[in-house]
């Protein structure tokens, strides 16, 4: 009889590495989102599974023995532990742990959720001790606490022959498992059916579908019980208004996801406040903050997007107002500053202490890029923002002269960020020391929007010194080498890393617009493409099947930070999409 162990690689401060069943690991893969193990030994070959029952938290666990010559028996441990995911176990009150019916109900001290844990073949013994020491090497990398401890909740012992298989359940207590097997189908089932709306066209397309997917989650309220957002990342991330806005297109527009879409839109026109959109809604219920200046103007973005595909429908009125109130926010004044100039018709904001923009790191008091006046790509959005109001207008039967003749008088006074001799776009103007002309990848949109405030040779000139500057097989780099502030990695404790986020890391998300920019003023879209090839081909390269927040600004530009992020997958996903369709490149 083979005697197979735990299958989890855990590695303790003493350095060591403690149950060894990886040394049997001879294959692991993705089925769809599916992780697969595959484990040799003794002649026999065991396949390992784990799924999510879709709208639960659920987890199936599923073993089966894909050969053997004898009876294989299982011998694993189950680790519990209770924590968000900036946290770490040290000790403590051991949890209650019980058996119920026939399953083992894990509950901490420390109070919340009950954890049911449930076995098809075999048994399980309660147990309650402490595994103690585990070195958490990812958290050290980022000067974290390095070291936790993890309960040992119960002891599962089961037996399968050849073509036996067996599944291993955890849910949060009251949800009903039904049929485990059935998880596994209805898992593969909504992948077919993404494929089928999004019509991938190759392999890693097809995988960045299923990605795209896994960023849509629930928001529901009493005003929108069907509600949906956006997870900005994995881990760290909650939903956030400017990732939201920006992801929208590639998750659920281009994917032919339109309920979605739809839902998200609506969802998010109900927290208009002033002219803005909250950037935080926070994890447990309290207060969004308002901190942004960048977001609802994205949203306009997706507004815009999402009429563009799907015509004008039910949610038309709702998204018409939404977007009509972030304009009179914007036009006659709102939080930090925000406001238009009314002597260039250019958008301010600003205030000391706050960051507004995307590039958002602070580290105690320190706005490590304050960009306090006119950012070059908040006019840029502004611009499209005011372009896209005007073209909904008409869609309402009006004549729109309004915007359209305020959005000529910002794309006048957009020429006031070029820079002489094709050195492209200064990065702020007005600023409290007078005009920032560091070389960063926010003056891409001036070219990359739809409604973009440049073309002709100033574009061109945009995305050659980018190119140059800025571009890497991973995506663009926030600041130009060239730059005496320029950090070329990315790593350290928490203030090292944020002081290098935006000043010289490498930002994936960014490679799409570039894409499209350039495909505009060169008019060439295979070549557009081929910055984007190498996204694709790292799907396999940190966060497995995904791709991730951001990557060093040297080479060789390796990934880090977030698993994966929203943003990443969906511009990756809009870009190659928008490259890879009919009609002429070049918007005149």
């Amino acid at each position: 009889m083979h005697v197979l162990g735990p299958d989890v690689r855990t590695r303790h401060q003493s350095g060591a590495i403690d149950p060894r069943g990886y040394l049997n690991l001879e294959e692991f893969r993705l089925d769809g989102t599916t992780p697969v193990w595959q484990f040799s030994f003794g002649g026999a070959l065991v396949e390992k599974r784990i799924t999510m029952r879709l709208g639960a938290n659920a987890t199936i666990v599923r073993y089966r023995v894909l050969r053997s010559i004898a009876p294989v028996r299982f011998a694993l441990r189950a680790i519990a532990d209770y924590r968000d995911h900036h946290g770490a176990s040290l000790g403590g009150g051991l949890p209650n742990v019980t058996l119920r019916d026939g399953a083992l109900a894990v509950r901490f001290p420390s109070g919340g959720t009950t954890i049911v844990l449930r076995t098809e073949h075999g048994t399980l013994a309660p147990k309650s001790e402490w595994f103690r020491d585990f070195e958490l090497i990812r958290e050290r990398e980022r000067g974290l606490p390095e070291r936790a401890d993890h309960v040992h909740a119960g002891d599962i012992v089961f037996s399968l022959v050849a073509g036996e298989s067996t599944h291993i359940c955890a849910a949060v207590d009251g949800i009903d498992l039904g049929d485990p097997a059935a998880a596994f189908v209805a898992r593969a089932a909504h992948e077919q059916a993404l494929w089928a709306q999004a019509a991938p066209r190759n392999p890693q397309l097809a995988q960045l579908v299923l990605a795209a997917d896994q960023f849509v989650v629930d928001r529901r309220s009493a005003e929108v019980p069907d509600g949906k957002t956006v997870i900005a990342g994995y881990h760290w991330f909650s939903d956030w208004g400017r990732d939201t806005a920006i992801s929208l297109p590639g998750l659920a527009i281009v994917t032919g996801r339109r309920e979605v879409a739809r839902s998200i839109l609506e969802t998010f026109a109900r927290y208009v406040d002033g002219g803005m959109l909250p950037n935080v809604f926070p994890d447990r219920g309290q207060t969004p903050e308002y901190n942004t200046v960048d977001a609802a103007l994205w949203y306009v973005e997706a507004v815009r997007a999402y009429v563009e595909a799907f015509g004008v429908d039910a949610s038309f009125d709702v998204l018409f107002e939404a977007c009509a109130a972030i304009v009179d926010g914007y036009r006659r004044g709102t939080r930090y500053g925000i406001h238009m100039d009314p002597g260039d018709a250019l958008i301010a904001a600003g205030e000391p202490g706050v960051q507004l923009t995307w590039m958002d790191a602070k580290v105690g008091e320190w706005v490590v890029t304050p960009r306090i006046g006119k950012p070059v790509e908040i006019n840029a959005l502004w611009y499209n923002a005011l372009r896209t109001l005007a073209d909904l207008d008409r869609r309402r039967g009006t004549t729109a002269a309004e915007f359209d003749a305020l959005a000529a008088r910002v794309r006048t006074s957009f020429r006031r960020f070029v820079l002489p001799n094709g050195h492209g776009l200064a990065d702020v103007l007005d600023g409290p020391t007078g005009d920032d002309h560091a070389l960063r990848p926010n003056q891409i949109f001036a070219v990359a929007l739809h409604n973009a405030p440049l073309d002709g040779t100033i574009a061109r000139a945009v995305v050659d010194v980018c190119a140059r500057e800025l571009v890497t097989s991973h995506g663009l780099r926030t600041l130009a080498p060239s730059d005496s502030r320029y950090v070329g990695t990315y790593g350290g404790s928490r203030e090292a890393r944020d002081a290098a986020y935006h000043q010289g890391t490498v930002w994936p998300w960014l490679l799409g617009p570039f894409a499209c920019a350039y495909a505009r003023v060169y008019d060439d879209r295979e070549t557009a493409l081929s910055f984007l090839r190498p996204l694709l081909s790292s799907l396999g390269a940190y966060g497995l099947g995904t791709l991730a927040e951001i990557a060093g600004g040297d080479p060789p530009f390796v990934f880090c930070g977030a698993i994966a992020q929203a943003w990443s997958v969906a511009e990756t996903l809009r870009a190659w999409h928008a490259l890879s369709g009919t009609g002429p490149a070049r918007v005149e």
